[in-house]
């Protein structure tokens, strides 16, 4: 008797489990959204229509991916965010990622004037120095936010199309790539987009390898900054002092453009603790949440141009902070800069 009840037990835990991963998973169905997908690219990019319907039956549509991104990291407190990025295995292990490739990462950032511990920082924020690239087929990712993700759908329609054009272009078998929950992909986790316009063949072996070559992945987003205007020998953020009394009550303005001036930011009571490049430097006003109980609740920094820059990389001022303290941080354990 206790063994019938047990065996029922299992045998309806097993139904239950099925039925939940069943839940979390799901193949496309031949919508309008998919098929006019399709017919885009056999008419653009003459991709045979039958194999790209033969592709999509092996595509399927993750629950989990929708949950992600709707909460992004990005949503936390900057105390929070800042403990996940600016660890002591992020800055060793990024000490040794750069002395491991010290000829590439001289080379680039003499060439390119994107400084190594730049690079290195945004490697480590990414992937850990490529140790964590994610797990998610790149074609699952893309197609769950293409066609079940209305709020950005076009955008992840573009990326998937941008993917398939890259797998054609490599020579790539679509439903082998894995990346983010996003479709980011290899050590610089590019979106396909990103990878069609700025990943380099660093080393000449024909293959723009980002997914195992560290030394493609690091010219490739010394390329990436290159195209977004990186002002060489720039400064990125500098620390802001307030000089009223009494904490600072201050409108931040949408956006993460540079927008005040110097004396801008002198009418609100805050100085900047070190130079700005010249009076005409415009900057972008930053508050970043510390704990409560602190005598200053919020850390205020001015971004400058090159700020605003690695925020290209990820449209997010706690990112751009975190790749920026990272950086200091590696460069300072290190000792050594290229520029």
């Amino acid at each position: 008797m206790q063994y019938k009840t047990l065996s029922f037990t299992l045998n309806l835990m097993l139904v239950l489990l099925f039925l939940l991963l069943s839940a979390c998973t799901s193949n496309i169905k031949n919508n309008d959204a998919m098929n006019a997908f399709i017919d885009k690219m056999v008419n653009i990019h003459q991709f045979d229509a039958n194999e790209l319907r033969e592709l999509f039956i092996a595509v399927e549509i993750k629950d989990d991916i929708l949950k992600r991104i709707s909460t992004p990291s990005e949503n936390m407190p900057w105390y929070s965010y800042r403990k996940i990025f600016i660890t002591d295995e992020r800055i060793n292990s990024g000490v040794k990622f750069w002395q491991q490739n010290e000829s590439t990462l001289s080379t680039v950032a003499k060439q390119s004037g994107v400084p190594a511990e730049i690079i290195v920082a945004i490697i480590g924020v990414e992937t850990l120095y490529g140790q964590k690239t994610g797990n998610h087929r790149v074609i699952d990712a893309l197609a769950t936010l293409a066609f079940a993700y209305p709020p950005r759908s076009p955008y992840f329609l573009n990326e998937l199309e941008g993917f398939l054009l890259l797998c054609r272009e490599e020579q790539l078998n679509p439903l082998d790539m894995e990346g983010s929950y996003a479709g980011a992909m290899g050590i610089p986790q590019f979106m396909p987009s990103s990878f069609r316009s700025v990943a380099i063949d660093y080393d000449h072996d024909g293959h723009k390898d980002i997914w195992h070559n560290p030394s493609d992945a690091i010219a490739s987003i010394a390329n990436y900054f290159i195209k977004q205007n990186w002002q060489p020998g720039q400064p990125i953020a500098i620390p802001l002092l307030f000089t009223g009394e009494g904490n600072p009550k201050l409108t931040l303005s949408s956006g993460l453009k540079p927008d005040l001036r110097q004396d801008e930011l002198e009418l609100l009571n805050l100085k900047t603790m070190r130079p700005i490049p010249s009076l005409t430097t415009k900057v972008k006003l930053l508050s970043f949440e510390q704990p409560l109980g602190q005598k200053q609740t919020n850390d205020l920094w001015a971004g400058l141009d090159n700020f605003y820059v690695i925020t290209r990389y990820n449209n997010s001022a706690l990112y751009a902070m975190a790749v920026y303290q990272l950086s200091q941080s590696i460069l300072n354990k290190k000792g050594t800069s290229y520029e």
